[in-house]
Order: C-alpha cells, then sequence, then structure tokens
C-alpha cells in the first residue's frame, strides 16, 4: 500500500485523505539538522514507541517497544550516538521521549539517516500525535491520534512513507 505525504499537510492513505502536520519550514530535499523541516523521500518505519501509561500496546505488524520515562534520542551531530536512541541522563543534547504534551504517545520511528546515520543531516524524524490544531513540527510528520493508530495497524514491514515536496 503507498502511503504518501504532500507539503500542503495532506496524507493520501489507500483512498483516506488525512490531514497531517509537517515542519515548520516545510518539506525539503536537503535535510539539515535543526532546519525545521521535513525530508522529502521514500522512508520505512523502522520501530514503533508507544507511553504504556497512556496506551495500550498497538496493533501493528511493525516491532514495537514500551517507552520508558528515561529515553530519548541523541540529536547533537558531534555524538557518535547521533540519531540513535539513548537512556537520559545523557550528556549530548538530545530529545526527551516521555513528554508531558502527549505528541510522543505514540510515534513510529522513520528511517531518515539512519544507515549509517551522517552527522548534521536530521534526526529524530518520526510519525507522531498531531496538536489539536496541527501545529507545524521540528521536521517530522504528525497525525491525529486516531489516524496514526490506524495506518499503524495496517502497515506491512515493507512499506515504505513517502514524503513529496509537491502539493497533492
Amino acid at each position: 500500500m503507498q502511503i504518501e505525504v504532500f507539503a500542503n499537510g495532506f496524507l493520501v492513505w489507500g483512498d483516506r485523505r488525512i490531514r497531517c502536520a509537517l515542519g515548520r519550514s516545510g518539506v525539503t530535499l536537503d535535510k539539515r539538522e535543526g532546519d525545521g523541516a521535513t525530508p522529502a523521500g521514500r522512508f520505512p518505519v523502522r520501530t514503533v514507541l508507544y507511553r504504556p501509561d497512556r496506551l495500550a500496546c498497538p496493533a501493528t505488524s511493525l516491532p514495537v517497544c514500551a517507552l520508558e520515562a528515561t529515553d530519548g534520542w541523541c540529536d547533537d551531530p558531534a555524538d557518535p550516538a547521533y540519531n540513535r536512541p539513548v537512556r537520559r541522563p545523557f550528556a549530548a543534547p538530545h530529545e526527551r521521549l516521555w513528554r508531558n504534551d502527549g505528541l510522543y504517545d505514540l510515534i513510529g520511528v522513520l528511517g531518515h539517516n539512519d544507515d549509517p546515520p551522517v552527522a548534521g543531516r536530521g534526526s529524530a524524524i518520526f510519525l507522531h500525535v498531531a496538536t489539536p490544531d496541527y501545529a507545524p513540527t521540528e521536521g517530522c510528520v504528525a497525525l491525529a491520534l486516531g489516524d496514526l493508530l490506524a495506518i499503524l495497524a495496517t502497515w506491512k514491514p515493507d512499506a515504505m512513507l513517502r514524503i513529496n515536496p509537491l502539493a497533492g
């Protein structure tokens, strides 16, 4: 099944067109760390992370892991753990995955700049929960929780998410 995200903030999944939030700087072909843009390209979902104190284990054929309060994601291009999960406390700059705002209650980790990570080419590009008003992200793709759960339930391990720099 083709799943495609368009630069105007819509995801097309089968015959459905779903609103989504993208990076505050739009969609780019030249992703850089901290630019606030969503990278264009085709990406697998490597794994699914979820907050077990807020959600049941999501139904999906992808690998699933329950988050813990000490989970983080390194976003320091100078650190050997760049664009990798880390345990907090962690000395280098990193993103907290256990958040109070609910945006990371469910995360699909996109296979962007991870095989191997190239310093400065972007980290922590996720599918995650959108704010109620679909406010821009720091570079991720964000969906309503129900839409994200439904998509992950049908996701096949070999499926790819295409992020298109054009409007759809």
